[in-house]
């Protein structure tokens, strides 16, 4: 009688089952994103559109550029003088902060192939902070992990700004004052910040240095100085920060 030939264990799952498995282990810790990108995003896509761009507009910058913080910058830009060196140093400090999570997150991107570039493109905030603080389940590849992440993050923006660009046009309400909601988001943020810090340090140098530049440098440019000395002061003192030397 002939033995039935046991399978071979030794052999790598198949891709399809290796990108199913990563896909249900990301999908649980991108929800709680889901839901503030789609309100957010929705308030983005309504912006552009009573601000007079074509519904698509949100839908192609959030596929391209996917920077909540510039892409509400954007509109303002879009809508003033052209400007273009105005325009890139405030995507550089708007956004420099990338550089600290792209130096974190060196050793992991590592042998991620393909998936590195668009890993990198599509590192926000909410992103970073998941791959950099969790790890994946037992047999679950870290690079489809990862990339699985970052793209249902994208994917809930876009579709919030869909949504906004799509209906803002039947907007029949007074939207003035909806652009504070960005405002509104990193205030939020600052508070929670500052409960949670015993060194406020941090919150301190970014509270009184953009006072400092409005007093220098007036109402219309203080922004990019006040930014460009928070990065240059949290650069400077980022060791002592971390070893927790200054005073508290």
């Amino acid at each position: 009688m002939a033995s039935t030939p046991t399978p071979d264990r030794t052999k790598p799952p198949k891709a399809a089952g290796l990108r199913r498995k990563a896909f249900l282990s990301a999908f649980p810790h991108t929800l709680p994103i889901c839901a503030g990108f789609l309100f957010l995003g929705m308030t983005y896509g309504i912006l552009m559109k009573v601000s007079g761009f074509p519904f698509y507009f949100p839908i192609l910058t959030s596929i391209t550029i996917f920077a909540g913080s510039m892409e509400m910058v954007l509109i303002t830009l879009l809508l003033d003088a052209f400007d273009p060196l105005q325009a890139v140093f405030m995507t550089f400090m708007i956004n420099a902060r990338h550089i600290f999570y792209g130096i974190s997150m060196l050793d992991k991107y590592r042998q991620t192939g393909w998936k590195k570039p668009y890993l990198i493109f599509g590192m926000c905030d909410e992103s970073f902070s998941i791959n950099y603080a969790t790890e994946p389940p037992e047999g679950v590849d870290k690079g489809w992990f990862m990339f699985f992440v970052t793209l249902l993050n994208q994917c809930y923006w876009i579709a919030g700004a869909t949504l906004g660009g799509v209906f803002g046009s039947l907007i029949t309400f007074n939207t003035k004052g909806l652009d504070f909601v960005m405002t509104a988001m990193f205030v939020v943020i600052f508070l929670e910040q500052w409960g949670k810090k015993s060194n406020r340090l941090p919150q301190l140098l970014g509270l009184a240095l953009p006072i400092i530049s409005l007093l220098i440098f007036g109402p219309d440019r203080f922004l990019l100085p006040a930014m460009g000395l928070i990065l240059l002061a949290l650069t400077l003192l980022r060791k002592p920060l971390e070893k927790g030397g200054l005073p508290q």
